[in-house]
């Protein structure tokens, strides 16, 4: 069951309105100032304007972008140092338990493998001997 919306419903009409307000009308009011400055930029650079003024404030356009991004990095950045700082304030304890677990693991591969190559080299060292005394090569 597909219903529509006649244009005389106050949602449809709602809608159009603020299509018209908060969509179209802010694009067209962007495009005319683009073409504004754009429009002042060529008479300041080929009439009486002054350039280098002008040049100026074109830098400065250029770069305020960049700054926004610079300092939208700069508070990441200061973000991420403020959550390590915090972190590290959390992480001893449980690094310290980390690192027993691990030294334990450690030293119990160790003591598996002493045992794993014990007999072989028992059985090795008890023939070298006997070969000795015996003046075997």
């Amino acid at each position: 069951m597909e219903s529509q919306l006649s244009e005389n419903h106050p949602s449809y009409k709602n809608h159009r309105r603020q299509f018209w307000l908060q969509i179209f009308l802010p694009m067209i009011l962007a495009v005319l100032v683009i073409i504004a400055v754009a429009v002042i930029t060529g008479i300041s650079a080929f009439g009486q304007g002054d350039s280098p003024r002008w040049a100026a404030i074109s830098t400065i356009w250029l770069v305020i972008p960049v700054m926004f991004f610079g300092v939208a990095v700069l508070a990441l950045l200061l973000g991420l140092v403020y959550l390590l700082a915090r972190t590290l304030n959390v992480l001893p304890p449980y690094t310290s338990k980390a690192q027993y677990y691990v030294s334990r693991g450690a030293s119990e591969a160790k003591r598996f493998s002493n045992m794993a190559t014990k007999p072989v080299m028992y059985t090795g060292g008890l023939i070298a001997s006997i070969k000795a005394i015996f003046g075997i090569n």
